[in-house]
């Protein structure tokens, strides 16, 4: 179990592509000082390194401000390294130590430096002829969180790439000087994992409990980084929010990122719950999403959200991926703290991601109703039979619409019979989207972004409205103007996840309505689940697509 007597380092062979493993190879073993967080290097030669925390002086306590962290001894200690010239079957008996330099982070924690707190997750990269892996130092010890204050570094050897004496490996610990990656404004800055860019530099990202992730570019080979900065889509764009969990990126053979994340967070997150200091800030990592990313004069441009993994138990927490490309496939790992998988990522949503920022075009596949009124009202129009939700089948609305002004219950779409059952999109008391769905015995209805930033409602303007009810993950998303609404600063969570109980939600009268005050130019109906890539498609290829 995390943070108990006997946790240590372990290495499992697959030949199958994940389907089975080998028995667990010990690194070290149980019955020694914990051994923990250990990250795995390939050099071109086929030696693997295995990098991890090793608590060699067999501490059973700590000094911290919490009796229950005190005795949590697996993030302290020396980095250390085995290696394994026979793929990881066994493993040397001699283990090798980093030396790494204090810090403030360090000399300021409870023992003074004498004990230095710190580890790392993620994967070591090749750059330049050298391997650089990330890792956070811990400065004080207990609640909330048992780590309360972190900083980013990095280690990194100009020659364990070709050096084949494991004593002669040398090592600089990074950025330069007294201070590592921070967040610009709470106290941690977790579990920093670097890529190397096409352009030659550096980028990073690490998790913060502010809310929201945090990024930073490097132009000198990891000596110095950009100041401290939430990560956003696009340079002095939208904020990307984030919980405290892993938030990796992993760069492909052909030059595109993919990033890692919870997709809920910021300022509204700031309750409460989220400061529990048990388990708060570390909730909520079901679903998972990505990012796809290009890069553009030295900067990375992210996509809008898509999910990419669930579990049903909303939960479970799915967290610390790693990435794997072979052979023109891709496949991610993830962990749940007691289990771990591997999945294959079907190529189609890789590739509709990293080409968000260029698709302008309506998806036909699953459109089974596509309107475009003469007036604004419209009676009598037959509603194809939608999948049931209790059978992870799902179903989306897209439309243009231009509102004269945002007075409540304006009905845009409406399916329901006298008795309630069937579906009805009509706008809230909130100068909002509300989605409504019934199955003849639950109801469920949520809405859109409340507010004035992008992907909010407008009155005297066009605007493109995507509504999209996914029953894989039971997430209902709505995308406006090419923006998948997040929340803002009013919500924690801009998507919403409707009970296992919803099933049929058709309506038996089937006709739709729209007693609105303003104009409607095309609604669509699709009978399945759309990628937010396939909406934003939709929005730029305009009204009159």
């Amino acid at each position: 179990m995390e943070g108990r007597p006997g946790q240590h380092a372990v290495a499992m062979t697959s030949t199958d592509r994940g389907k089975t493993w080998s028995k667990a190879v010990d690194i070290e073993p149980a019955n020694g000082p914990e051994a923990s967080w250990v990250m795995p290097l390939k050099t071109p030669y086929g030696r693997i390194y295995a990098f991890y925390n090793y608590n060699k002086d067999n501490l059973r306590s700590v000094k911290s401000n919490s009796p229950g962290a005190a005795t949590r001894v697996d993030t302290m200690g020396s980095y250390v390294f085995k290696y394994s010239d026979d793929h990881g079957r066994t493993w040397s008996k001699d283990r090798f130590e980093i030396p790494m330099r204090k810090m403030r982070i360090d000399r300021e924690n409870e023992h003074a430096g004498e004990v230095m707190f710190f580890w790392g997750v993620g994967k070591p990269i090749n750059w330049k002829r050298s391997a650089i892996f990330g890792f956070a130092k811990v400065g004080k010890w207990g609640d909330p969180g048992t780590m309360v204050e972190s900083q980013g570094c990095f280690l990194r050897s100009d020659n364990i790439l070709t050096e084949r004496d494991p004593s002669r490996v040398r090592w600089e610990l990074l950025p330069d000087g007294d201070e590592g990656l921070r967040a610009p404004k709470g106290p941690v800055s977790d579990e920093a994992n670097p890529v190397a860019m096409n352009d030659g530099s550096l980028y990073a990202t690490y998790r913060t409990i502010d809310g929201y992730s945090c990024h930073a570019y490097s132009r000198d080979g990891g000596h110095t980084w950009t100041l401290p900065e939430h990560m956003t889509y696009s340079p002095g764009g939208r904020k990307v929010k984030h919980p405290r969990a892993a938030n990796f990126v992993k760069k492909f053979s052909n030059g595109r990122y993919l990033y890692w994340f919870h997709n809920h967070g910021g300022e509204a997150a700031h309750t409460s719950d989220w400061t529990n200091p048990k388990i708060g800030y570390y909730r909520n990592r079901n679903p998972a999403f990505v990012l796809g990313g290009i890069e553009r004069n030295g900067v990375i441009h992210w996509s809008q959200p898509e999910v990419l993994l669930y579990e049903e138990d909303p939960t479970i927490r799915i967290s610390y991926p790693d990435f794997i490309e072979q052979e023109g496939r891709y496949w991610v790992t993830e962990t749940q703290k007691e289990i771990a998988r591997t999945h294959e990522i079907d190529k189609s949503l890789l590739n509709a991601i990293w080409s968000q920022h260029e698709v302008r075009e309506v998806s036909r596949k699953g459109l089974v109703l596509e309107h475009k009124p003469k007036t604004a009202r419209m009676d009598g129009i037959v509603v194809p039979r939608l999948p049931n939700l209790s059978e992870r089948g799902g179903f989306a609305l897209d439309l243009w619409i231009n509102f004269r002004e945002l007075s409540v219950g304006q009905v845009i779409f409406e399916s329901r019979t006298e008795s309630g059952k069937g579906i009805r999109l009509a706008t809230s008391d909130r100068f909002t989207m509300m989605l409504t769905m019934n199955d003849g015995v639950h109801e469920f209805s949520c809405e859109s972004d409340p507010g004035t930033h992008p992907g909010t409602l407008r009155v005297n303007a066009w605007q493109h409205i995507a509504v999209v009810v996914d029953a894989g993950p039971r997430i209902v998303s709505f995308v406006i103007d090419g923006e998948f609404n997040d929340g803002g600063f009013a919500r924690q969570f801009g998507w919403t996840r409707f009970p296992k109980e919803l099933g049929d939600v058709n309506g038996s009268t089937a006709r739709i309505q729209a007693p609105f005050r303003g104009e409607l130019a095309v609604l669509r109906l699709y009978n399945r689940y759309l990628l937010t890539s396939e909406c934003i498609g939709a929005y730029r290829a305009g009204r009159t697509a």
